[in-house]
C-alpha cells in the first residue's frame, strides 16, 4: 500500500433534477490533483457519487483513503447500506 491518501469531494445541480457538476481534490504525497466534470440532466446525489466514483477510479495502486464528503447520501450508502447491497448482490431490497 502507498501512503494515506485524502480526497474531498462534492457536487450538485440546479434545479434538482437539472444541470449539474462534481469535483474532487485528491491529495496524495504532497500533491494536489483536481478532477471535475457536469452533466447537462442530472441530479444531486448522482454528483456526488459520481465525484467520489471518479476520484477513487484515478487512484493508481491499492492506497488507504479518507474520503470526505457533505453528503449524507454518499456518507450512508458507504458506512450503512453497502453491506447490504453487497449481500444482495446490488439488488435492491424486497
Amino acid at each position: 500500500m502507498t501512503d494515506s491518501i485524502a480526497i474531498y469531494t462534492d457536487g450538485g445541480c440546479d434545479p434538482n433534477p437539472g444541470p449539474g457538476g462534481w469535483a474532487a481534490l485528491i491529495l496524495q504525497d504532497g500533491q494536489k490533483t483536481e478532477l471535475m466534470g457536469a452533466d447537462p440532466d442530472t441530479t444531486n446525489n448522482r454528483m456526488e457519487l459520481t465525484a467520489a466514483i471518479q476520484a477513487l477510479r484515478s487512484l493508481k495502486f491499492p492506497s488507504s483513503v479518507t474520503l470526505y464528503t457533505d453528503s449524507q447520501y454518499l456518507q450512508k450508502g458507504i458506512d450503512e447500506w453497502m453491506r447490504g447491497w453487497l449481500a444482495r448482490n446490488w439488488k435492491a431490497s424486497t
